[in-house]
């Protein structure tokens, strides 16, 4: 493992306070090996989106659920998930049209805790970077008293290191299961190779300029067996809009009005603000 010179002096005790805990950051280089820095060193220096995990989702016997992978329309690239709750997050970051960058587990924060002198460590489950610049670490409860109490010694420490470098730290709540239902639907038509060719697209655009059903906006944008895929691509990339907090069917209202794809982003952002609260 490579590490700094003097690192070590890193671990002094700055009064049990949080906010002041120095913490270092250990990540898989392009080299291969674990490289272990500072924080304040590693945000500035270091784009996260592209490390490989530093370290393995466990497989566990008995376990209905295993390790996969998530082919990510943002990156054009696989991040690996461990669970069914992390693949929905993964899910909705990557459909949130203000990310840009994706990865699973690339870094371990390890910290030594003023309380008892331990060092002790946590691996957050995915990173998002942000078009404005900011970034998110964050974790994939399946329910909010998943991991217990190292788990909300763990965030005490990632709010408090994140908010230092003007990133964030959340526990994601799992979406509704109507929500997550819906946006596993429309993520099966994410590849851009369901957008079809600029006439269906541009009929599409034509067929919602007002709300519709999507089935009548469908049929009226061209033959069904080709436009439906490309109308369920386009509500997954925002091109299209639609309440998707109430079951997806042909009765339900789409539309392509710039207004309401603003609208579709600010229910985003708030979502976003509301997992920070």
């Amino acid at each position: 493992m490579k590490r700094r010179e003097g690192a070590g002096s890193a671990w002094s005790s700055v009064g049990g306070q949080e906010r002041g805990l120095p913490v270092e950051v250990a990540f898989i280089g392009l080299s291969g090996q674990v490289t272990q820095l500072p924080w304040d060193q590693v945000v500035g220096s270091v784009r996260f989106e592209e490390l490989a995990p530093v370290s393995a989702f466990p497989v566990l016997p008995g376990r209905r659920w295993g390790p996969g992978w998530w082919w990510s329309a943002t990156t054009g690239r696989h991040v690996v998930h461990g669970s069914a709750a992390m693949r929905t997050q993964l899910m909705t970051l990557d459909r949130d049209p203000e990310v840009t960058g994706l990865s699973a587990r690339p870094v371990r924060l390890i910290w030594r805790d003023p309380a008892d002198g331990r060092v002790r460590g946590w691996v957050p489950q995915l990173f998002a970077r942000y078009a404005d610049g900011s970034c998110l670490l964050a974790d994939c409860p399946s329910s909010p008293a998943a991991g217990g109490d190292g788990a909300q010694r763990a965030r005490v420490v990632l709010e408090a290191v994140c908010a230092h470098v003007g990133w964030s730290y959340r526990r994601m709540e799992p979406p509704g299961a109507v929500l997550a239902a819906n946006l596993r639907w429309l993520a099966g038509y994410r590849h851009p190779r369901y957008a079809g060719p600029p006439g269906v697209q541009a009929a599409i655009s034509a067929a919602f300029a007002v709300p519709r059903p999507l089935a009548d906006g469908a049929a009226s944008a061209g033959e069904p067996l080709q436009v439906l895929p490309a109308v369920y691509h386009a509500l997954w990339a925002g091109q299209l809009v639609a309440r998707l907090d109430e079951p997806l069917g042909e009765h339900t209202m789409v539309s392509a009005h710039q207004s309401n794809s603003g609208h579709a982003g600010a229910v985003m952002a708030d979502a976003r603000r509301r997992d920070e609260e």
